[in-house]
């Protein structure tokens, strides 16, 4: 059995948290006081030192193999040490402790404009990016077009890249790194530069590389339709551990569920003296039942609101209403247990109740809910953008292709004939 292409044995990284308090004076003024009251300086400085410093952990004994040609998946919530992960395989920083083990050349998209010269043109950036990843000069000339080519940026490319736009950057930095075949490609989520006509043809170009099955591929992306496509298996990231390895299908579920609890809304102290139930609490779930904040395009969620009324009269016929808002469009849809004729009978004063949604049409995107209580006809509470969700693509139709980015705010599921 061949060796793997990465090896990460208890990989760790530490940083130092320093709080440092009072003036920042910068080097000039250092130095000045240095010289001119050498003892105050040297007081300031043992103080600083005597100031309390913070370990923060950004990884914490992380192992994992990566075989040949294999395509993974690095996935995780903002903070979970993804960026750090990778910093340390492309050796731009150095880890605290474990032991990293890589065969081949590697090409890192980190950021926009990675390994590029400001001063240089695209051109010349071209064969320099090429010659740290240890390619020839006939190898980098084969491949010149088709960078070029796929980076559209053919009538600029003997202008100095410290005058493109990053779009521009971001093109052709993953172009170079997409075509002088590297051994092993690092790409962080520096796509999401790009519009969403480049973004698809840059997903276009990993799908191929992924398929051709010669080049290991590390992907960093907070898109699950991107990862569910492209890799086979993820490393899930979560407080700098790996909360698991293995199939993406089931690091992707193990992404979207979120730890979140029922929370109280903050305002249930004060509105307890009233004199009409309210809600108390509400959260999001899945169609089975999980605490979720992120779903799948076409899957089902279910709205949760509990209501109170500490002592007063008791909610007799209870309705639940829901708004969901686009976060930048506005409205998306509205129902109530009144417009459906859902209205319940009870004579509590407390309760829970559910609004399931089978199916919920609304493709990519973030989202608010307005929620709103009330008895019979009668309208007790409302509250506005505590649920915030999102929508994350998903092949929905099922034939290889995801949604367009400028279809509205819905999906259909059409039935077509043609004569």
């Amino acid at each position: 059995m061949s060796a793997p292409a990465i090896r990460v044995e208890n990989l760790s990284k530490r940083y130092v948290i320093s709080h440092t308090s009072g003036s920042r004076d910068g080097l000039r003024n250092s130095l000045e006081t240095a010289f001119r009251n050498p003892l105050s300086w040297l007081k300031s400085r043992r103080a600083a030192q005597r100031q309390p410093k913070d370990e923060f952990w950004a990884l914490r004994d992380v192992s994992f193999d990566v075989a040949q040609g294999e395509v993974v998946g690095i996935i995780g919530r903002n903070g979970a040490g993804k960026s750090t992960l990778l910093k340390l395989l492309s050796r731009i920083t150095e880890p605290t402790s474990g032991r990293i083990s890589i065969e081949g050349r590697v090409a890192s998209l980190l950021e926009v404009g990675t390994g590029f010269h400001p001063e240089l043109t695209g051109r010349e950036n071209i064969f320099l990016n090429g010659a740290i990843l240890g390619m020839s000069r006939n190898e980098i000339t084969r491949k010149f077009d088709e960078i070029v080519d796929f980076a559209e940026v053919e009538r600029f490319l003997d202008t100095p890249v410290k005058r493109y736009s990053s779009g521009m950057y971001v093109r052709l930095a993953f172009a170079v790194a997409a075509h002088l075949e590297p051994e092993i490609l690092i790409v962080d989520e520096v796509l999401a530069v790009g519009d969403a006509q480049f973004q698809k043809k840059c997903l276009g170009k990993m799908n191929q590389v992924a398929k051709e099955g010669d080049r290991t591929v590390l992907f960093v992306s907070h898109q699950m339709a991107a990862i569910t496509n492209l890799c086979e298996n993820c490393v899930l990231l979560s407080h700098g551990e790996i909360s698991y390895h293995g199939r993406t299908d089931e690091a992707v579920t193990r992404y979207l569920a979120s730890p979140a609890s029922n929370k109280n809304l903050g305002l249930a102290s004060f509105r307890a003296s009233w004199s009409k139930p309210y809600i108390a609490s509400a959260r999001l779930l899945t169609a089975e039942g999980t605490p979720q904040s992120a779903f799948p395009l076409g899957s089902g969620l279910i709205i949760e609101i509990t209501f109170a009324a500490s002592g007063n009269p008791p909610l007799r016929r209870p309705v639940m209403g829901i708004v969901i808002k686009h976060s930048v469009i506005g409205t998306a849809a509205g129902v109530n247990m009144r417009m459906t004729g859902s209205v319940g009978s009870l004579n509590k004063d407390h309760g829970t109740i559910r609004c399931h949604l089978s199916a919920l049409p609304l493709l990519q995107g973030t989202y608010t809910i307005e929620l709103w209580l009330g008895d019979g006809p009668s309208d007790l509470d409302m509250i506005d953008g505590y649920l915030t969700f999102t929508i994350e693509d998903a092949d929905i139709y099922k034939s290889g292709q995801l949604p367009f980015a400028n279809m509205g705010l819905i999906y259909l599921r059409p039935t077509w004939e043609v004569t």
